[in-house]
Order: C-alpha cells, then structure tokens, then sequence
C-alpha cells in the first residue's frame, strides 16, 4: 500500500487558507449590513470656495471673478527692463585659468569674471563695465569692457 501524498504541514495550511476565506465573507456580509446604502452623485460632489478651500455647498455665483486667459502666466517672470551697466575695478585675473574677480563700485560686492564673459582684454587694476547674470554658483560679469 502506498502512503498519502498529504502531509500534515498540508493540510494546516488548507485549513489556515479555508478559514481566511471564511473570514473574508464574514467580513463582507457585515459591511454590506452596516452600510447606509449608495450615495446619489450630488452627495459625492466637492465644490472649491472664492478662498481655494473645498466645500460641500456650491459657490455663490456673485462671488464669481472673470479672468481672463492671456492674463495667466506660467513659469517665471520675463524681466522687463534690462540689468542696468555697473562699474568696476577688476582686483584679481588669472589669464592662465581664465577668470577673476571684479569689485563693483556701488555695492562694493565682488563678482565673479570668467574668460568666457569678456569682450575687451583686462588684467588687474583695470577700470570695467560690467552686466551679470546669475549663474549657478551666484552672480557672474557679463559683457566686460575696459573703460
């Protein structure tokens, strides 16, 4: 006679797997006892106030603002004037590496020069016009003149 092909480990997870499913209906019957039924679509509607804020009433219609769709803008700013031409003095260039530092008259803040920036040559203790930009590690001179 040959002996069963059902062990004991088996037949535990049989039965672990028949009670879950047993469970699992228990478990639905009672939520659809409990239930208050479905709701009708105008009581699933969210509705946004004149402030942004979500609702469950519809917003006052006098409250309505018009806008129109050339007023709304996407992404950044356009600039509408230009950076204005600041002078300098350029206190450190290396030619070798190209680039440098010029200090700004006005503000006396120190700007960051590369080779690739200027239109005139310059070394040190040259009088410059600059424009910046803003660059990745902070303000760079553009468009650098000897004066």
């Amino acid at each position: 006679m040959s002996k069963s092909q059902e062990t004991f480990n088996k037949k535990e997870k049989e039965k672990k797997r028949h009670k879950k499913r047993l469970e699992k209906e228990q478990k639905k019957e009672e939520r659809k006892a409990n239930s208050t039924g479905s709701k009708s679509f105008e009581d699933m509607l969210a509705y946004v106030d004149e402030n942004g804020r979500l609702s469950s009433t519809p917003p006052d219609p006098s409250k309505r603002k018009v806008i129109n769709a050339e007023d709304i803008q996407l992404g950044v700013a356009k600039r509408e004037e230009a950076d204005p031409i600041h002078t300098g003095t350029v206190t450190f260039f290396n030619t070798e590496k190209g680039y440098g530092f010029i200090k700004d008259l006005e503000s006396h803040e120190s700007v960051f020069v590369h080779l690739k920036g200027l239109i005139d040559q310059i070394k040190e203790n040259d009088k410059v016009t600059f424009e910046t930009e803003m660059g990745p590690k902070g303000i760079n001179a553009i468009r650098v003149k000897k004066t």
